[in-house]
């Protein structure tokens, strides 16, 4: 216990990291996966068969060797370490983001690509009888209600996601997980160290969900029936 208490700006600072890698994975993956989750669910082929192909790609492999093939693969072509990406490809900031936010677009599309099959027809149908065109119907009654309606999911996702930062430390930064690998390796005390960023983990989970809780009741509950 005294090693962990002795190195808790340690753990604060790993918690500090893994919380920006978070953000900035959730923020950019959804601002993909808006734009990508509609072309999914265009009855063209040329539009939705790229973005259904992406999202199983993406969502058939461990995101830890989509992280090494960012990190570490694409550094091993001559013309990659010679182009003006190799300063942000030999970042292992912007490979871990990039790897945690291109794998949260691809279940964020799938999510709402369902939402957007799922509305109902009497909403549509409302909206063209308001007059309102496909752009209009588009941003004022389909992602509304595909976002609310995805909020259980999307609330899966993000805890899914918090989980999924622990692999930055396979990649040098010095996240949650690799607060306590460095704990552990200092005063060769796993159980204490390991247990420790466990309870952080749990403690985040735990805001997250009620956060999104509250966020279903006051969006998604008044849209069910009876209510």
């Amino acid at each position: 216990m005294d090693a962990v208490l002795q190195n808790l700006p340690l753990y604060a600072s790993g918690l500090w990291t893994t919380l920006r890698l978070l953000v900035a994975a959730l923020v950019l993956g959804l601002a993909a996966a808006i734009p990508l989750a509609v072309l999914r669910s265009l009855p063209s082929p040329w539009c939705s068969a790229p973005v259904q192909a992406f999202t199983y790609v993406i969502r058939g492999t461990p995101m830890l060797v989509q992280l090494f093939l960012l990190y570490y693969g694409l550094a091993q072509f001559e013309t990659v370490r010679e182009s003006v990406l190799w300063p942000w490809l030999s970042s292992a900031w912007f490979c871990a983001i990039a790897a945690f936010a291109i794998n949260t677009c691809a279940y964020t599309t799938e999510m709402l690509h369902g939402a957007i099959r799922a509305l109902p027809a009497g909403e549509i149908e409302a909206g063209l009888a308001f007059g309102m065109s496909r752009g209009v119907l588009l941003r004022r009654v389909v992602l509304p209600s595909a976002l609310r309606r995805s909020l259980p999911a999307y609330g899966n996702e993000v805890v899914m996601m918090l989980h999924g930062t622990s692999l930055a430390s396979v990649v040098t930064l010095l996240d949650l997980t690799g607060a306590a690998r460095e704990v552990n390796s200092r005063h060769y005390l796993p159980f204490p160290a390991f247990l420790t960023a466990a309870l952080i983990y749990l403690l985040l989970t735990m805001v997250l969900v009620a956060a999104f809780r509250a966020a279903e009741r006051r969006w998604l509950l008044p849209t069910q029936p009876g209510r």
